[in-house]
């Protein structure tokens, strides 16, 4: 079968228009008016921005007001909000919102900058925005994305922006690195125990400053940061924000806090950019600035460097002795004994444990590795809470019997251990010798660019030297060490006297707080027989009866 085809000018064609519905059109503000939103915002919180903020807002009423094509949908305003990102500003979000649910046909607003300083967001957001029917107009680019071909201005406004902001924060930051080298950086008031005083330099405030000195004391008498949340909350005494609840992190800040000495670390955190705004903690990767005696001190250095030291010994987890397999585990500031009960027969650490005797729950001490392990390892004896406590009080009433010269050996121990005449070594001196080394080796070395030959007996030289300079620098950061442990056994000897002089002269009552001053260990001995180890290396043998 075949089939014929007709020529084109031998058919009827027609073509009949359809005229479109001027509701649905995208003219349809001919029909309706545009439903307008303004949005502003100023990057600070400054008495000068905020007023042109309220200028602002009451520009873009007023403009809206004005044309009768546009129907107010609302002035969506951040103030002391940054631009580089759009997650944190409440009212811009709450804007996008309002756009995605229909209640905005367009948004006014001044600039790319004003709008967005990131690139990213600012592209993005048009789009969203434009395949939703909404439009941005902005002012002083004369920008208006409902029309075609503005993509690619607006792309270059946006990059100016972001360069703009990226500018800005470089300057911000070198300002600031000048401040910080200067020591001219501002005080923040953002803790317990300082005020801006009349000259407008840091002042103590006696009330605060007693709650800082309470906290730093209950932690060198061996509470936890659990029970110093307890003991403050329990007296009412308000945080920094003037909240009644305490968390650990804020105890932990305050004791970790340089400012309670007088002294100011700088940038210990940093911004990574001017997009992220992300801070993160300061390792290493900038520099750092130590601003000392900045301010009037709180804390004294000894004690801050003790209360450290003591942070460091509860954080490691450590053997007791060579002979235990038991790890001694987390610190517990519950009992006092937890730390320094010992076994005298494999150096584990002894435990408090309830035990059921003659139909009664008596607390008793325990040996950990043989409570874990089994007689295999340890045949340490229990000993009944109240006999050993007993046992320690009549141990430390003849210490405190003869207080005085039990102070003058303990103290002159504490002493000499760090502060003997061998022990010390001239840190300024070996500094010294450092640099009269590094001489002799720059010395070495133009001698030997001027000589010909014999290179080897210049190397031999400078090689040792530089062994040299090696061993001083050893010597020089023992030296520190040995300075700086000689600061903490002066607060360490201070607390004793504290302790020793508000002792009774009998120590009738056991008290956990008393026998961490004092005590630096008690080893329990074969035969049902103690060892009290004070600090300063004074031994007091006691038994269990």
């Amino acid at each position: 079968m075949q089939t014929t085809v007709q020529p084109a000018q031998m058919r009827n064609k027609t073509v009949t228009k359809i005229d479109a519905n001027p509701l649905l059109s995208k003219n349809a503000g001919e029909c309706r008016s545009l439903r307008v939103a303004a949005y502003c915002r100023v990057s600070t919180d400054s008495d000068e921005q905020l007023e042109s903020y309220e200028a602002q807002v009451s520009y873009y009423t007023d403009l809206i007001a004005k044309n009768p094509e546009w129907q107010l949908a609302g002035i969506y305003a951040d103030e002391g909000i940054t631009g580089t990102t759009t997650y944190k500003r409440e009212n811009f979000q709450r804007l996008m919102r309002d756009c995605n649910h229909g209640k905005v046909d367009l948004i006014v607003t001044k600039s790319v900058a004003r709008f967005a300083r990131n690139t990213v967001d600012s592209l993005s957001y048009v789009r969203k925005l434009k395949a939703k029917g909404v439009g941005i107009f902005f002012e002083e680019q004369a920008l208006d994305t409902r029309k075609e071909n503005t993509e690619m201005f607006l792309g270059i406004y946006s990059v100016m922006a972001q360069a703009e902001s990226e500018n800005i924060s470089a300057n911000v930051r070198w300002g600031i690195q000048q401040r910080m080298k200067s020591g001219t950086f501002k005080f923040r008031y953002n803790i317990i125990g300082y005020v801006k005083g009349a000259s407008g330099e840091p002042e103590i405030e006696p009330d605060g400053a007693a709650v800082i000195q309470k906290i730093y004391g209950m932690y060198l008498d061996g509470l936890s940061l659990d029970q110093i949340k307890i003991h403050l909350e329990a007296e009412g005494i308000p945080t920094a924000k003037g909240k009644l609840i305490w968390s650990k992190n804020i105890i932990l800040g305050i004791l970790t806090n340089e400012r309670y000495t007088g002294d100011m670390l700088l940038q210990k955190t940093f911004t990574e950019n001017c997009i992220t705004k992300k801070v993160v903690k300061n390792r290493g990767e900038m520099a750092k600035y130590l601003i000392t005696n900045n301010h009037p001190a709180i804390i004294d250095k000894e004690t801050f460097k003790l209360v450290q030291m003591e942070m460091s010994r509860r954080n490691s987890k450590r053997k007791i002795a060579d002979k235990t397999i038991t790890q001694q585990g987390k610190y517990s500031g519950k009992y006092a004994l937890s730390e320094i009960l010992i076994c005298g027969e494999c150096g584990s650490a002894y435990r408090r444990r309830q035990w059921k005797i003659c139909g009664k729950t008596v607390p008793v001490w325990r040996c950990l590795n043989r409570v874990e392990h089994g007689t295999k390892y340890c045949q340490a004896e229990s000993i009944v809470e109240s006999k050993l406590h007993t046992a320690i009080c009549r141990g430390l009433s003849k210490a405190i019997e003869s207080r005085d010269e039990v102070m003058n050996l303990i103290f002159s121990n504490l002493s000499y251990a760090v502060t003997g005449d061998d022990n010390i070594l001239d840190a300024y001196a070996i500094e010294s010798k450092i640099k009269e080394t590094q001489n002799d080796i720059d010395d070495m070395i133009m001698m030997s660019m001027r000589t010909d030959g014999d290179t080897e007996r210049f190397e031999n030289a400078i090689k040792k030297l530089s062994d040299r300079i090696c061993a001083l620098r050893e010597q020089l950061d023992l030296a520190k060490k040995q300075l700086s442990a000689s600061d903490m056994v002066k607060g360490e000897i201070d607390r004793m006297k504290e302790a020793l002089s508000r002792l009774d002269v009998t120590f009738s009552e056991y008290d956990d707080v008393t026998v961490r001053r004092l005590v630096e260990c008690i080893r329990v001995m074969k035969g049902k027989r103690i060892v009290i180890i004070l600090k300063g290396g004074l031994k007091i043998e006691e038994a269990i009866e």
